[in-house]
C-alpha cells in the first residue's frame, strides 16, 4: 500500500505538470486549453485523493519513508518527499477541494471565451495546486521553500488574471507584498532550526526544540507563527484576504479560501507540535497566544462579514472567522500539552484539523456558489440580486447548503468541528490552577458569539441573494450554470453531508495524525454505539449523533403526510397576491436590503465600526416632498487605517530619506562596500 500511495502521489504531480504544460501548447485554443488544462487537473487532484485516503486508512504513512520526485541537480537541494500522516492529511484537502473546482472550471472557464485567455489560466491554475501539494508533501526545508515560493507567485497571478482592472492590480500587489514579508519570517525560523540541527531534512527536525535555548526556540515560534499567520489570515495580519479573494476568478476564489490559507495552519502544526516543542511540552504563552489569535480573528471576521454587501468580500472575512475557530482547537491543544494533558491536546488537534477539512469543503462549496451567481448576474453586491432562487434552483440549494454547514447547524460537518472545539474549550478549564483557566469558557463564549453572527449572516447572505424579487436586469435575466459546475458544487456538497453524518469513521483517519503529533489515538474513547454517536472524553460533559438526528427525521416525516391525509385530503387550495400592505403591488424597492438587515449589528458595535453615513436628497418644488433618497453607510477596517496606512506612510518617508544613499557616485559605493567589509571583520573577530 506504501508504494501504491506513493505511485498514485506521483501521478498526481505528473498530471498537474501535464496541465500546465497544456495551457501554453494550446494557447491559441481555447477550447482544448480549457479542456486538457482542467481536465488534467481533475484527474490528478483524482489521484491524489485516493492515494491519501489509502495512506491514512492503511496506515501506509505511518511508514514515513521519504522518495524522490526528480534527480536533484543542485548541491544540498534533494527533491524528496514524505507522505506522512499530517502531509497525508493535508494532501487530502488540496486533493479534494481541486477535484471539485477542476471539474467546475471547465463550465466556469468558458465565460473567459474570446476575452481572457483560457490557457494562461489553466497553467498558472495547475501550477498552484502542483506548489500547493509540494508544500504538504515537502521532506526538507529547501523544496519547501521552492514550492513555498512558485505558490506565492503563481497565487499573485491568478489574482491578477483580469488586471485590466485597478482593483485587481492593487489587491495583486498586496497580497505579493504580504506573501513576501511571510517568506522572509518562515526562512529565518527555517535557519534557528537549520543551526540546532545541522541538517535540512524534515525528519532531522523531528523535536528539534528540545536542543536548542528557550529564546531561539521563541524566537522561532514567533517567526513562525507571523509567517504562516500571514498565509492563513489572521487578525491582525489578516488585510490581504478580502482584497484579493473577491477579484480573483471564482475558482480561484474557492482554491484560496479553501487551500492556500490552510498551507498557513499546515506549517504552524507542523512547526508547533513536530519541529518545536521540548520535551517539558511547548511554553504556556505559546498556547495562550495562538488561542486569544483564535478568539479575536473569529469574533472580529464574523463581524466585518457581516457589514458586507460584496458576496465574495463577505465569504472572504468569513475565511478569517474560519481560520480564528481553527486555531482556538490549535491553541487549547498547545496549552494542554503544557499542562500534561495529552488526551485533552489529542481532542482540541483533532477539533482544529476537523474544522480544516470542514472549512475547505464548505467555503470552497460557498465560493463555487458565489461564482455561478457573479457568472449569471455579472456582479457581486448582493443588493443588486434577489430572486435567483427561481432561476437558479440548484444553485440556490448547493448554496444553502454551504450556509448551514458554515453556519454550524446540525447535521452537517461545520457543527460536528465547532461541537467538537467546544468540548476542548469547556473542558479544560479544570485544568490549571491559575486565572488562566478563565481563558477556556471566555473563549467558549466567544465561540457561541461567532456561532449566531455567522448564522445572521448567512440568513442574510441567502435572502438579500435568493429570495424576494429580481432587484437588477441581470438578476431578472439570470440562469442556472452549465452541468459541470453544478457537479462541482455537488461534490463539494456531498463532503459536506459526509463529514456531517460519519463523524466517528472520519477521525478513524485522523488517528495516524494525532498518534504523530501527540502520541494519542481518540478514535475508540470518541465513539459509542459502534460509530453511531460522536463522545467527549469524560463523563456527564455531552455525546452528539447527527446521523441519528437524520433518522429520527426521517422517522417523523410520515406524521405530518399522514395528518393531511386524514384531516386535508380534499379540502382546496386557494390561491391569492401576496399582501402588499394596501399597496398598488410590492416591487423591489419595497425589499429588505443587506444595509438594514445588518444595521442592528452594526449600530451594537459601533466602537469598533466606527459608521458614517451620507445622505443625499433630492427635491421637486417644497423640502417636504423629496424626489429622490441617496443613502451610503462605511464602515471602519480599524487595523487597516490605524495599523497599515501610518506603517505605510513611515515607510515611504524613510524611502525617500534612504534614496539620497544612491547617488550614482561609484566611488560613494567602492565606500559603502568597504565600510561593510569593515564592520563584518570586527563582527567576526
Amino acid at each position: 500500500m506504501e508504494n501504491l500511495s506513493a505511485t498514485l502521489l506521483n501521478l498526481s504531480l505528473l498530471g498537474y505538470v501535464v496541465g500546465a504544460v497544456a495551457g501554453l501548447v494550446f494557447l491559441r485554443a481555447e477550447r482544448l486549453a480549457n479542456l486538457f488544462t482542467f481536465g488534467c487537473a481533475s484527474l490528478a487532484a483524482l489521484c491524489g485523493v485516493v492515494s491519501c485516503v489509502v495512506a491514512l486508512a492503511t496506515g501506509a504513512a505511518g511508514a514515513n519513508q521519504s522518495f524522490e520526485l526528480l534527480p536533484s541537480l543542485i548541491p544540498y537541494v534533494r527533491f524528496a518527499a514524505r507522505l506522512d500522516p499530517l502531509s497525508a492529511f493535508f494532501g487530502l484537502i488540496v486533493s479534494l477541494v481541486a477535484f471539485a473546482l477542476s471539474v467546475y472550471s471547465l463550465g466556469y472557464a468558458r465565460g473567459f471565451y474570446g476575452r481572457k485567455n483560457v490557457g494562461v489560466l489553466g497553467t498558472f491554475y495547475n501550477a498552484l495546486l502542483l506548489a500547493t501539494t509540494l508544500v504538504f508533501v515537502a521532506d526538507n526545508i529547501w523544496l519547501f521553500l521552492i514550492a513555498w515560493e512558485i505558490m506565492a507567485l503563481t497565487a499573485y497571478c491568478l489574482v491578477s488574471f483580469e488586471h485590466e482592472q485597478p482593483e485587481a492590480r492593487d489587491a495583486g500587489v498586496l497580497y505579493f507584498i504580504m506573501s513576501h514579508i511571510d517568506a522572509g519570517c518562515i526562512i529565518l525560523g527555517f535557519l534557528l532550526l537549520f543551526q540546532a540541527s545541522g541538517d535540512y531534512s524534515f525528519a532531522s527536525l523531528h523535536g528539534v526544540g528540545a536542543t536548542m535555548s528557550p529564546g531561539k526556540r521563541d524566537a522561532a515560534f514567533v517567526l513562525f507563527l507571523i509567517g504562516f499567520g500571514i498565509k492563513a489570515g489572521i487578525v491582525p495580519f489578516h488585510i490581504w484576504l478580502p482584497a484579493a479573494h473577491p477579484v480573483a476568478p471564482s475558482n480561484v476564489s474557492a482554491l484560496m479560501s479553501g487551500v492556500i490559507i490552510k498551507t498557513g495552519i499546515y506549517g504552524l502544526t507542523r512547526v508547533c507540535f513536530d519541529f518545536l516543542p521540548a520535551t517539558a511540552g511547548p511554553p504556556l504563552w505559546w498556547g495562550v497566544t495562538v488561542l486569544t489569535a483564535g478568539t479575536i480573528s473569529a469574533v472580529l471576521g464574523v463581524l466585518y462579514a457581516l457589514m458586507e454587501h460584496d458576496l465574495k468580500r463577505l465569504l472572504a472575512y468569513h475565511s478569517i472567522e474560519n481560520i480564528g475557530i481553527i486555531l482556538m482547537g490549535l491553541g487549547a491543544a498547545l496549552i494542554f500539552l503544557h499542562t500534561g494533558h495529552p488526551l485533552l491536546a489529542t481532542l482540541g488537534l483533532i477539533a482544529g484539523l476537523y474544522h480544516t477539512i470542514n472549512h475547505a469543503s464548505f467555503k470552497g462549496l460557498l465560493f463555487l456558489g458565489a461564482g455561478a451567481v457573479l457568472h449569471a448576474t455579472h456582479t457581486r453586491n448582493m443588493e443588486e440580486m434577489g430572486g435567483l432562487i427561481k432561476r437558479m434552483p440548484q444553485t440556490a440549494f448547493f448554496f444553502l447548503v454551504g450556509a448551514v454547514a458554515i453556519s454550524a447547524l446540525p447535521p452537517l460537518n461545520g457543527f460536528v468541528s465547532e461541537w467538537l472545539t467546544y468540548q476542548a474549550l469547556l473542558q479544560g478549564f479544570g485544568t490549571t490552577d491559575s486565572l488562566m483557566r478563565l481563558i477556556f469558557p471566555l473563549s467558549g463564549a466567544m465561540l457561541a458569539l461567532t456561532g449566531a453572527l455567522a448564522a445572521a449572516c448567512f440568513v442574510k447572505a441567502f435572502g438579500i441573494t435568493f429570495l424576494a424579487q429580481p432587484r437588477s436586469e441581470h438578476a431578472r435575466h439570470a440562469h442556472e450554470v452549465a452541468p459541470s459546475m453544478l457537479f462541482g458544487m455537488a461534490v463539494l456538497t456531498l463532503a459536506c453531508v459526509v463529514l456531517g453524518l460519519f463523524p466517528t469513521q472520519f477521525i478513524q483517519l485522523l488517528d495516524p495524525v494525532t498518534q504523530q503529533l501527540t502520541g494519542q489515538q481518540l478514535s475508540t474513547q470518541v465513539s459509542l454505539a459502534n460509530g453511531l454517536v460522536l463522545a467527549s472524553l469524560t463523563e456527564n460533559t455531552g455525546t452528539v449523533s447527527t446521523l441519528g438526528l437524520v433518522l429520527m427525521l426521517v422517522c417523523l416525516l410520515p406524521i405530518p403526510f399522514g395528518l393531511w391525509l386524514v384531516f386535508a385530503r380534499h379540502s382546496k387550495t386557494r390561491r391569492g397576491p401576496t399582501w402588499d400592505c394596501g399597496q398598488r403591488g410590492l416591487t423591489p424597492q419595497m425589499e429588505y436590503t443587506a444595509t438594514g438587515f445588518s444595521k442592528p449589528i452594526r449600530m451594537i458595535f459601533k466602537a469598533l465600526f466606527r459608521p458614517r453615513r451620507d445622505v443625499q436628497r433630492e427635491y421637486d418644488f417644497s423640502p417636504r416632498f423629496a424626489t429622490k433618497l441617496r443613502f451610503e453607510s462605511h464602515v471602519e477596517e480599524v487595523f487597516e487605517r490605524r495599523m497599515y496606512r501610518p506603517a505605510r506612510i513611515l515607510i515611504l518617508r524613510a524611502s525617500r530619506r534612504i534614496r539620497a544613499l544612491q547617488a550614482g557616485s561609484i566611488h560613494a559605493y567602492l565606500l559603502y562596500i568597504f565600510v561593510t567589509l569593515l564592520l563584518l571583520l570586527l563582527f567576526a573577530l
